[in-house]
Protein backbone atom coordinates (compact mmCIF):
# COMPACT_ATOMS: atom_id res chain seq x y z
CA UNK A 1 0.00 0.00 0.00
CA UNK A 2 1.24 3.49 -0.84
CA UNK A 3 1.13 5.06 2.61
CA UNK A 4 2.22 8.69 3.12
CA UNK A 5 2.80 9.35 6.81
CA UNK A 6 -0.04 11.86 7.20
CA UNK A 7 -2.60 9.27 6.08
CA UNK A 8 -1.24 6.30 8.06
CA UNK A 9 -3.33 4.77 10.87
CA UNK A 10 -1.37 2.70 13.41
CA UNK A 11 -3.86 2.40 16.29
CA UNK A 12 -4.92 -1.26 16.18
CA UNK A 13 -8.01 -0.47 18.25
CA UNK A 14 -9.18 2.02 15.61
CA UNK A 15 -8.31 -0.36 12.77
CA UNK A 16 -10.25 -3.16 14.51
CA UNK A 17 -13.27 -0.86 14.90
CA UNK A 18 -13.14 -0.03 11.20
CA UNK A 19 -12.81 -3.67 10.08
CA UNK A 20 -15.63 -4.77 12.39
CA UNK A 21 -17.90 -2.01 11.10
CA UNK A 22 -17.26 -2.88 7.44
CA UNK A 23 -17.46 -6.62 8.08
CA UNK A 24 -16.17 -7.86 4.71
CA UNK A 25 -12.93 -8.11 2.72
CA UNK A 26 -11.77 -8.79 -0.82
CA UNK A 27 -9.34 -11.72 -0.70
CA UNK A 28 -6.80 -11.45 -3.54
CA UNK A 29 -4.71 -14.48 -4.49
CA UNK A 30 -2.74 -15.59 -7.56
CA UNK A 31 -3.40 -18.94 -9.24
CA UNK A 32 -0.85 -21.42 -10.59
CA UNK A 33 -0.47 -19.55 -13.91
CA UNK A 34 -0.13 -16.14 -12.34
CA UNK A 35 -3.70 -14.89 -12.76
CA UNK A 36 -4.94 -12.70 -9.89
CA UNK A 37 -8.32 -13.71 -8.44
CA UNK A 38 -10.46 -11.86 -5.89
CA UNK A 39 -13.57 -12.72 -3.88
CA UNK A 40 -15.52 -10.51 -1.49
CA UNK A 41 -16.36 -12.38 1.73
CA UNK A 42 -17.79 -11.49 5.15
CA UNK A 43 -15.03 -11.68 7.73
CA UNK A 44 -14.18 -11.59 11.43
CA UNK A 45 -10.78 -10.43 12.64
CA UNK A 46 -9.58 -12.62 15.52
CA UNK A 47 -6.79 -10.71 17.25
CA UNK A 48 -4.30 -11.98 19.82
CA UNK A 49 -1.79 -10.37 22.18
CA UNK A 50 1.13 -12.13 20.48
CA UNK A 51 0.37 -11.45 16.81
CA UNK A 52 -1.98 -9.76 14.37
CA UNK A 53 -4.16 -12.89 14.54
CA UNK A 54 -6.32 -14.19 11.73
CA UNK A 55 -9.00 -13.00 9.34
CA UNK A 56 -11.71 -15.68 9.25
CA UNK A 57 -13.94 -16.11 6.17
CA UNK A 58 -15.75 -18.72 4.11
CA UNK A 59 -16.07 -19.21 0.37
CA UNK A 60 -18.52 -21.02 -1.90
CA UNK A 61 -17.24 -24.48 -2.79
CA UNK A 62 -18.13 -23.77 -6.42
CA UNK A 63 -15.66 -20.85 -6.45
CA UNK A 64 -12.44 -22.18 -7.99
CA UNK A 65 -10.30 -19.60 -6.21
CA UNK A 66 -9.90 -21.74 -3.10
CA UNK A 67 -8.61 -24.69 -5.16
CA UNK A 68 -5.78 -22.55 -6.55
CA UNK A 69 -4.56 -21.16 -3.21
CA UNK A 70 -1.03 -22.24 -2.34
CA UNK A 71 -0.17 -22.74 1.33
CA UNK A 72 3.23 -21.15 0.68
CA UNK A 73 2.02 -18.09 -1.20
CA UNK A 74 1.21 -14.66 0.23
CA UNK A 75 -2.29 -13.25 -0.13
CA UNK A 76 -3.88 -9.87 0.35
CA UNK A 77 -7.22 -9.05 1.98
CA UNK A 78 -8.60 -5.56 1.39
CA UNK A 79 -11.24 -3.98 3.62
CA UNK A 80 -12.84 -1.03 1.85
CA UNK A 81 -14.44 1.90 3.62
CA UNK A 82 -16.36 4.86 2.18
CA UNK A 83 -14.80 6.96 -0.57
CA UNK A 84 -15.58 10.30 -2.17
CA UNK A 85 -14.51 12.74 -4.89
CA UNK A 86 -13.13 15.99 -3.45
CA UNK A 87 -13.62 19.12 -5.54
CA UNK A 88 -10.91 21.82 -5.59
CA UNK A 89 -13.79 24.29 -5.23
CA UNK A 90 -13.47 23.65 -1.48
CA UNK A 91 -9.94 25.05 -1.24
CA UNK A 92 -9.15 28.66 -0.35
CA UNK A 93 -6.22 28.66 -2.81
CA UNK A 94 -8.66 28.58 -5.73
CA UNK A 95 -9.22 32.30 -5.05
CA UNK A 96 -5.55 33.26 -5.23
CA UNK A 97 -2.87 31.15 -6.92
CA UNK A 98 -5.26 28.51 -8.38
CA UNK A 99 -2.75 25.76 -7.57
CA UNK A 100 -5.50 23.25 -6.81
CA UNK A 101 -6.64 19.96 -8.34
CA UNK A 102 -9.35 17.36 -7.54
CA UNK A 103 -8.55 14.40 -5.31
CA UNK A 104 -10.18 11.30 -3.81
CA UNK A 105 -10.72 10.62 -0.10
CA UNK A 106 -11.10 7.08 1.21
CA UNK A 107 -10.42 4.57 3.97
CA UNK A 108 -8.81 1.19 3.42
CA UNK A 109 -7.10 -1.57 5.39
CA UNK A 110 -4.76 -4.18 3.85
CA UNK A 111 -3.99 -7.50 5.52
CA UNK A 112 -1.09 -9.57 4.14
CA UNK A 113 -0.33 -13.17 5.08
CA UNK A 114 -0.65 -16.83 4.23
CA UNK A 115 -4.04 -18.41 3.60
CA UNK A 116 -5.27 -21.67 5.06
CA UNK A 117 -8.19 -23.47 3.37
CA UNK A 118 -10.17 -26.14 5.21
CA UNK A 119 -13.14 -28.37 4.46
CA UNK A 120 -13.53 -29.38 8.11
CA UNK A 121 -17.25 -29.28 8.90
CA UNK A 122 -16.86 -28.45 12.59
CA UNK A 123 -14.54 -25.55 11.79
CA UNK A 124 -17.04 -24.29 9.23
CA UNK A 125 -19.87 -24.55 11.73
CA UNK A 126 -17.85 -22.46 14.20
CA UNK A 127 -16.96 -19.85 11.57
CA UNK A 128 -20.52 -19.47 10.29
CA UNK A 129 -21.80 -19.18 13.86
CA UNK A 130 -19.16 -16.57 14.72
CA UNK A 131 -19.88 -14.52 11.60
CA UNK A 132 -23.63 -14.70 12.18
CA UNK A 133 -23.35 -13.68 15.83
CA UNK A 134 -21.08 -10.76 14.91
CA UNK A 135 -23.49 -9.37 12.33
CA UNK A 136 -26.68 -10.12 14.28
CA UNK A 137 -25.44 -8.62 17.57
CA UNK A 138 -26.77 -5.12 16.88
CA UNK A 139 -30.27 -6.31 15.98
CA UNK A 140 -33.06 -5.97 18.55
CA UNK A 141 -33.86 -9.68 18.26
CA UNK A 142 -30.70 -11.43 16.95
CA UNK A 143 -31.20 -14.48 14.75
CA UNK A 144 -29.25 -17.55 15.86
CA UNK A 145 -27.77 -20.36 13.78
CA UNK A 146 -29.63 -22.79 16.05
CA UNK A 147 -32.89 -21.46 14.61
CA UNK A 148 -32.07 -22.79 11.14
CA UNK A 149 -33.59 -26.14 10.16
CA UNK A 150 -30.81 -28.64 11.05
CA UNK A 151 -30.91 -30.63 7.82
CA UNK A 152 -30.96 -27.45 5.74
CA UNK A 153 -28.06 -25.91 7.68
CA UNK A 154 -25.93 -29.05 7.35
CA UNK A 155 -26.57 -29.10 3.61
CA UNK A 156 -25.48 -25.46 3.35
CA UNK A 157 -22.23 -26.23 5.18
CA UNK A 158 -21.37 -28.72 2.45
CA UNK A 159 -21.46 -25.90 -0.07
CA UNK A 160 -18.67 -23.80 1.49
CA UNK A 161 -15.03 -24.03 2.58
CA UNK A 162 -13.25 -22.22 5.40
CA UNK A 163 -10.71 -19.56 4.45
CA UNK A 164 -8.35 -18.24 7.15
CA UNK A 165 -5.74 -15.55 6.51
CA UNK A 166 -2.86 -15.72 9.01
CA UNK A 167 -1.99 -12.04 9.20
CA UNK A 168 1.65 -11.02 8.94
CA UNK A 169 1.23 -7.33 8.11
CA UNK A 170 -1.50 -4.74 8.69
CA UNK A 171 -1.59 -1.45 6.76
CA UNK A 172 -4.31 1.13 7.27
CA UNK A 173 -4.88 4.35 5.36
CA UNK A 174 -7.39 7.09 6.05
CA UNK A 175 -6.99 9.70 3.31
CA UNK A 176 -9.21 12.42 4.75
CA UNK A 177 -7.66 15.70 3.56
CA UNK A 178 -5.17 15.78 6.47
CA UNK A 179 -2.70 17.47 4.09
CA UNK A 180 -5.00 20.50 3.76
CA UNK A 181 -5.60 23.37 6.16
CA UNK A 182 -8.30 23.09 8.83
CA UNK A 183 -10.32 25.66 6.90
CA UNK A 184 -10.11 23.59 3.72
CA UNK A 185 -11.07 20.45 5.63
CA UNK A 186 -14.14 22.15 7.07
CA UNK A 187 -15.15 23.33 3.60
CA UNK A 188 -14.82 19.76 2.27
CA UNK A 189 -16.92 18.40 5.16
CA UNK A 190 -19.67 20.95 4.51
CA UNK A 191 -19.67 20.13 0.79
CA UNK A 192 -19.86 16.37 1.37
CA UNK A 193 -22.58 16.68 4.02
CA UNK A 194 -24.83 18.30 1.40
CA UNK A 195 -24.26 15.52 -1.13
CA UNK A 196 -26.98 13.06 -2.17
CA UNK A 197 -24.42 10.22 -2.06
CA UNK A 198 -24.22 8.09 1.10
CA UNK A 199 -20.46 7.58 0.65
CA UNK A 200 -19.88 11.33 0.54
CA UNK A 201 -21.75 11.85 3.79
CA UNK A 202 -19.92 8.92 5.39
CA UNK A 203 -16.56 10.44 4.46
CA UNK A 204 -17.71 13.76 5.92
CA UNK A 205 -18.48 11.99 9.22
CA UNK A 206 -15.08 10.29 9.24
CA UNK A 207 -13.38 13.61 8.53
CA UNK A 208 -15.17 15.18 11.50
CA UNK A 209 -13.93 12.33 13.73
CA UNK A 210 -10.40 12.84 12.45
CA UNK A 211 -10.14 16.64 12.39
Amino acid sequence: MYLPKQFEVSDLGEISRFVTEVGAADLVTVDEIGTPIATLMPCVWRTTNQSYGTLVMHMARGNNQWKSISSNGKSLAIVHGPQAYISPSNYEAKKTDHRVVPTWNYQSVHFTGKVEVSEDVELLRKIVTELTDAHESSREVPWKVAQSAPTYFEAQLKGIVAVILHIERVEAKYKLSQNRSIEDQKNVISDLENSFKNNDRDIANEMKRNI
